[in-house]
């Protein structure tokens, strides 16, 4: 058994992935042959994931607020503190906080055969984005 106690620092979240003020902080990359990757994300009011997907899917669980997600050709859909969501692999999609709350959720993947998580795409436009 391994206990991990020190982590890195919590980094800016890119302003090519990501609209508004996103902080992330990896929580769990365990050693090979694993290939899980989990973090906390932390999204400020408004702020959101550009569209992307991910080669194996993801699983979101929201731990604090509320906030959005939507997938490619589908609705607007609202998030909330305890609910769990999972994106198929391959499936394009954005998250983020709702307009006036903050919102943290915990990301956790699988990493492709290359150690790749996620494919970016272009950024949600602020007609896609509900209340800006």
């Amino acid at each position: 058994m391994e206990i991990t106690r020190q982590r890195p620092a919590s980094q800016r979240g890119p302003a090519e992935h990501f609209t508004g003020s996103v902080w992330l902080d990896e929580i769990a990359v365990p050693p090979a042959p694993s290939r899980l990757r989990m973090f906390s994300v932390h999204f400020a009011p408004g702020a959101h994931t550009a569209w992307h997907a991910h080669p194996h899917g993801q699983v979101l669980h929201v731990t604090e607020g509320a906030g959005l997600v939507q997938r490619a050709g589908g609705p607007v859909e609202p998030i909330r503190a305890g609910d769990t969501v999972w994106i198929a692999p391959g499936e394009r999609h954005w998250h983020g906080a709702a307009p006036d709350t903050f919102m943290t959720h915990l990301a956790t993947v699988e990493a492709a055969a290359d150690g790749s998580t996620t494919e970016w795409a272009e950024l949600v436009g602020t007609q896609e984005y509900p209340g800006v």
